[in-house]
Formats: structure tokens, sequence, C-alpha cells
């Protein structure tokens, strides 16, 4: 059996947009001779509608679309994943938030359909429906009715969908039980740094363990603070890897599964994985929202610069801007960091000076600004005009902040946290360093080697405010990504007060996150996206 496995890059609620690419998808399968091309989960509507799929016609419209490959299909099968509704099994229930779906008597599942010369061979929706992230699949979706596999030109195929796989005992292992060859999985997998490895190595495990051979589809794309890697590959039944799809780039891959020979593995390179999943991030998320350009306040710090390098990789320098606006505290070298930067990199470079703003705004306050109150001052000036030059230009914010300063509270609620999309918030600032160096001579060294500073008051350094990076970061992936206590901190050779110092940061400036731009998810515990924690919270434990 010839397989083609189309990555797709599908566009949330674009449902005609995302079958005319189908379409243009199976025409080239059948040219290259496939008898079978698979597309991800969700494929027609893009993952995950989420409320949208309740919308008045939602699913009519997938159906509708389903209908259009299911006409064009003559001599070749589809696997493709969609919305389908089917009766409801069970009263509804009034207070259930699904009964506002298209019609209050359906059930809505998360569906792989497979066609074949004009009709409609099988479903199989979905078993195992996840609750993680956002993406909690049984607030929309009915789990579906058991298992089946499917004969398809001689050959014994299951389907199944995404987390499905991924359940010990689960729908792969009674389909191998029921005598398919080879299993098709239709995934839509959300990327984080060392996802790609979990995936592989976990599919070549139950290939091997059920003795049956597995076709993996991945999403590929920007929905939101997610990205989707694509990566689809293929294994043999004794968990060998036949064929494995490039990460972050989307085409008709074909694999002659009777012939296919096992392959190494790509070696995963986690910095070269970041950098274009940021960069993948970024473009989906201006372009899918109908924007081309974006707007980037460029310090001369290291945090703006690399939000500003990955910009120009994703759109194009045509389309950055980039705006410096010195205060009176601002440093010779952060301007000519800052054009320095924006030379290399071909963008424009405005400079505006705030100084004047600033003093407008101290003498407008009924008591004369000190410490705090008048280093905000500043970066809400810097935002005002950055959404200013936002709506002249018809252009997105980009807001700079990382991981270990969202982290910690230590930016301006309404100022530097302003933005449409925070590309580099699940960054600590040690990755920021990392991936800043990948950009080479693009990247100015000053830029890379002066210590970090926010530049609001006189001579003023990060670490005034903050512990060393290299301190700060290891104790915060030790409390973000591993949910670790104040006590096994300490008893890991972290210092007591040093310890008690961040928590009570990170703690405190909940509220802060709460009213972030989302930020694109690289690790497993971002901020928005992977972590659920209540505002008002007096638990210290």
């Amino acid at each position: 059996m010839r397989v083609g496995i189309g990555q797709f890059n599908a566009h949330v609620g674009a449902i005609e947009r995302n079958r005319d690419r189908m379409l243009e998808l199976m025409a080239e399968a059948r040219a290259r001779g496939c008898d079978l091309v698979v597309f991800p989960e969700l494929a027609i509507c893009g993952y995950s509608p989420l409320d949208g799929m309740w919308r008045p016609g939602y699913a009519e419209t997938c159906e509708a679309a389903v209908d259009a490959l299911r006409a064009a299909s003559d001599g070749i099968g589809v696997v493709v994943g969609s919305i389908t509704a089917h009766e409801r099994r069970e009263p509804i229930n009034r207070h259930d938030l699904s009964a506002l779906a298209d019609s209050a008597e359906v059930d809505l599942r998360n569906t792989a359909i497979l066609i074949e010369d004009g009709k409609i061979l099988g479903r199989a929706s979905k078993i195992h429906l996840p609750c993680y992230d956002v993406y909690d699949e049984s607030r929309y979706f009915s789990p579906g009715p058991g298992i089946e596999v499917f004969a398809f030109r001689g050959t014994t195929i299951g389907l199944n969908v995404c987390e499905d796989l991924w359940v010990d005992g689960g729908p792969a292992e009674l389909q191998a039980s029921l005598g398919a060859e080879w299993i098709v999985n239709i995934s839509a997998s959300p990327f984080y740094v060392g996802k790609p490895e979990i995936r592989r190595r976990l599919i070549r495990r139950r290939a091997k363990e059920n003795d049956v051979g597995i076709v993996y589809a991945n999403l590929i794309g920007g929905q939101d603070e997610a990205v989707f890697d694509g990566g689809s590959f293929i294994v043999g039944s004794d968990g060998d890897l036949l064929f494995e799809a490039p990460l972050f780039t989307e085409g008709l891959f074909v694999v002659d599964l009777a012939h296919a020979a096992p392959v190494p593995s790509d070696e995963d390179n986690d910095l070269e994985q970041l950098r274009s999943a940021l960069v993948l991030g970024i473009r989906d998320y201006v372009r899918k929202n109908g924007f081309t350009s974006v707007i980037i306040g460029l310090s001369g710090g290291i945090d703006s610069a690399l939000v500003t390098a990955l910009a120009v990789e994703a759109l194009g320098p045509e389309h950055v801007t980039a705006v410096y606006l010195p205060s009176r505290y601002s440093a010779e070298q952060s301007g000519a960091d800052a054009r320095r930067l924006a030379d290399r990199i071909g963008i424009e470079l405005l400079e505006i000076p705030v100084a004047e703003a600033h003093d407008v705004l101290r003498r407008a306050l009924p008591e004369a600004p000190e410490g705090l109150v008048d280093e905000n001052l500043q970066p809400r000036i810097r935002a005002t005009i950055w959404m200013g030059l936002a709506n002249q230009r018809d252009a997105l914010v980009l807001c700079a902040g990382n991981k270990s300063e969202i982290a910690t509270g230590y930016s301006t609620l309404y100022g530097d946290t302003t933005g449409a999309l925070a590309p580099i918030a699940d960054l600590y600032k040690s990755d920021v360093y990392r991936l800043a160096a990948s950009f080479g001579d693009r990247m100015p060294q000053s830029i890379l080697e002066r210590p970090p500073t926010a530049e609001l008051r006189p001579d003023q350094r990060d670490e005034d405010d903050l512990p060393p990076y290299e301190e700060l970061d290891p104790l915060l992936r030790y409390i973000i990504d591993e949910n670790r206590s104040r006590q096994e901190l300490i008893a890991m050779g972290f210092d007591a007060a040093l310890v008690v110092r961040v928590l009570a940061r990170y703690r405190a400036s909940e509220y802060k996150r709460r009213q972030l731009p989302p930020g694109i998810k690289v690790t497993p515990k971002a901020f928005g996206l992977g972590r659920r924690v209540p505002i008002t919270n007096a638990y210290t434990g």
C-alpha cells in the first residue's frame, strides 16, 4: 500500500479553505500513485474550535466539507479528521454547556473518517478525550461507541485518534487483536521541547507490543499559544522507524509500505526546534488573524532583540518595525545596540524620546511620583506609543517578556506587558541568551554580553531587584516545571532566604500573569496554556 501523509497546516474555522487545501493534496497524492492519503485530527475545521463548534451550522459545514472530499475521492482512499454529529444517546442535561451545540439533541464526536471511491467506508470516533491545557475535549465531545477495523485494498486497518494511541491496553491493542495489520492514527499533538522524541518512543513501543504497523499523521501550524510541529512518521510492526517527515514543514510525504526499509531517526536539536516553533507560532498568529506586520519596542536589551530577530525570520524585515523610546535614564549603548541590530537585520527603526511625556505625566499626578510609581510611568508611556503606532499601521504589538520576569512579576502591567502576543513568554532568561546566540553575526555581541537592565532609574540593573539569573532560573524550573515545595527546594541545597524571596514574588504576581498576552508554548508548564492556578490563593505550603 502506497500512503501519502498530508502534513497540513489547518486554520481553525476556515473550513472551506482547509477543504480546498486537502483537495489539492488529494490530487497530488493521486498523481503520485497513492492508495491512501491521510490528514490529521480535525483537519477539516482545525484544532481546536473550542466553543466555536457550538455555533449554529458548524457541524453541518464540516459535514459538507467531508462530502466534498468524498465526491473527489475517485481512485484513492482518504482518512480525514472532522467533527461529526450523532443522535444523542442519553437525555439532554439542560445544565450541560454542550447543549449549546447546533442541535440540542446531538452528540458531537472527534472522528477519523475513511473514504474511498466516492463512499464513506467507516468512521472511528475518539474514545479517550483529553482534559489538559485548554483542550478539555470532554467539554465538547462524546466518546466513540467502540472499536472497529476496516478492509481497505487487501489490507486490514484500524483507525484511531491522537490520545487513543497513547493508552496502554487501549484501542490500538483491541484493533490489533481484531486483525489490523496497520493502524492509522491522526493527531493534533502540540509541540514542546522534547515532545517529538516522546512520541516516537511511545509509538514504536506500541507497534512492537501489538505486532502492528502504525502510520502517525500530525498537524502542523500555530494556533493561539500552541504550535503543532508535524513530524509525522511511520513505524513497522517490529517498532522500526520506516519514515519520518520533517518538523515544522507542510507537505505531502509519500511512502510505499511494502518496500519501506528502516531509517535512522533524525537527532533532535532542541535549540533548532525551539527556534522553528517560535517562528511558526509568530507567523501563524499574525497572518491567521488577518495582519501582516508587527511593532516591537526595541530597547537595546537581549529580550526585545531576540523577539525582533524571530519576527524578521517569521514575517520578513519589511513587516517588522522596531521602536526605540529612550528616557532620561537610557544609556548611549542602548541606542547604539538598537541601531546596530536594526541595521544587521534590515528593519525600520523609529526613535521617539519619552522624557518630555514622562515629565508631563509626573506633573499630572497630585503628588510627586517617586520610586516604583515614577519608574512604571515610563513603560506605560512606551506602551501607549506602541499601540498608537500599531493603530496607525494596522499592525500587532509583540511583547518581549520572558518567563523568568513573568514568574517573578518583574514587569509593569499595562507597560512592557502590552502586546497581542508574547513570543518568548515560555523561555527562561538563560534560554533567551542561548537562542539569541543562535542568530550568529546578526545578533550584536554587545547585546549578548551586556548585563540586563530595565533603565527606569539611574544605573539600574536587573540584579538590583532580582537574584542573578544563573541562580534564579534553576530555582524557577523546579518551582514551575516540577512543582517543588519550599522544604524540598531548601533540602536540594538552594539558599533558604532565596527560596522564600522567590516564592513570595512568584505567588504575588499571579494577577499580572492572568492579564498577559498569550505566549507561545514550548514547555509542558507554560503560563496560560499548561498551568491553572487561582489568582486569589492563600496556600503557601
